[in-house]
């Protein structure tokens, strides 16, 4: 039994899935235009406190080393301790905030599924959670990736002797003292946890599908909307979305360089296989290791959205704005060129004025489950 009965759906215009920043966005706007949370918005999240992927990282990463932080809409983050943990100032900030615009998500809720209601495309969404059923005329969803951390298979994978993790269970570099770790990947992540590691671990090798690029110079407005657009018009085609930040290249600051010169970022080329002790190529090289830690990033996080069908064949889901094309009702915050802190504000608000435009199109009538 649950809030909603045995079997019944709760009725509500808008259901938002995900309370990072592209859900607060979302919500805080939808509030903005005058849909009150719990009566016309209701807010689900999974995690267990505020803060979304924030929460999760790792304790070494202080605010101070944040890149591509950006205030939540209507309320900056200010004043905080460069030296504390990200995810302590950010979890804090988003508490803050949900707390100041009175936005009362609920948590943990876990999301199932969203499926069409009995009226079909004019009818509403049956949105299966935890805590219940809800009948929503729309539905923002801003899960983000953090939950599809990306494990790729290589031949002798489950022979490994050694420890796996994926950069989304990072520990921190004291985890490593001592071992010899092989960091697979070259994003942002990977180079950052690479150089961390390398300054307590025996040794550590890095591997990457592709050759870095590094990027030098200044890298603003143009160059942003540049790299966007990349990403955007992947997303048009209906395939599976690329991070902005995969095109736009790793900066080089002083402590890159200083890795580069010091052999740290010394890059070698994808493996063929993985052996018992470690890795080897086909050219009969072999690197030994204790520790495989695979930087290689993630996928959107919408399972609970296939009994829609919206995916292409190119096996993403092909969006206008933030909107599916395959149904209006359904709109896509923080995925793709919006996954960007600045993206998803400008999503959020985006989203809330394409759901009040589709809201006032059409009312349907309320819905049972059946």
């Amino acid at each position: 039994m649950n809030e909603f009965g045995a079997r019944a759906a709760r009725d509500i215009d808008v259901v938002v899935i995900g309370a990072g920043q592209a859900g607060l966005s979302a919500a805080y706007h939808l509030r903005r235009l005058g849909y009150l949370p719990d009566r016309d918005v209701v807010v689900l999240d999974h995690a267990p406190r505020p803060g979304g992927a924030w929460q999760f990282r790792w304790p070494s990463l202080t605010y101070g080393k944040v890149h591509g932080m950006h205030a939540l809409p209507g309320k900056e983050l200010v004043g905080a301790d460069p030296g504390r943990p990200s995810a302590e100032v950010i979890g804090e900030y988003f508490a803050d905030y949900e707390e100041t615009f009175e936005l009362r998500v609920h948590r943990p809720v876990e999301v199932t599924a969203v499926r069409e209601g009995p009226e079909g495309p004019t009818g509403r969404l049956l949105v299966e959670t935890s805590e219940g059923v809800y009948a929503a005329r729309a539905v923002v969803n801003a899960t983000g990736t953090w939950d599809r951390p990306f494990w790729p298979r290589y031949p002798g994978q489950e022979t490994f002797r050694g420890r796996q993790l994926h950069t989304a269970r990072y520990p921190g570099p004291e985890a490593f003292a001592g071992q010899r770790v092989i960091v697979v990947g070259g994003g942002a992540s990977g180079t950052q946890h690479l150089m961390e590691i390398a300054e307590v671990a025996a040794a550590t090798t890095w591997v990457t599908r592709r050759e870095p690029v590094f990027r030098e110079g200044p890298f603003g407005e143009v160059e942003g909307r540049a790299a966007v657009a990349l990403v955007e018009e992947r997303v048009r085609q209906g395939l599976p979305p690329r991070s902005v930040v995969s095109v736009t290249g790793l900066p080089l600051n002083d402590a890159v360089r200083a890795a580069r010169a010091s052999g740290v970022l010394d890059r070698l080329p994808m493996f063929d296989r993985i052996t018992p002790t470690g890795v080897a190529w086909d050219d009969g090289r072999t690197v030994d290791a204790d520790v495989i830690l695979w930087a290689t990033g993630f996928r959107a996080a919408i399972d609970h959205l296939a009994p829609l069908r919206l995916r292409e064949p190119g096996g993403g889901i092909r969006v206008e704005g933030t909107r599916a094309v395959q149904d209006p009702r359904v709109h896509l915050v923080g995925y793709g060129p919006s996954a960007s802190t600045i993206g998803a504000n400008r999503a959020g608000r985006a989203a809330a004025g394409e759901i009040r435009r589709l809201l006032r199109s059409a009312r349907p009538q309320p819905v049972a489950v059946r």
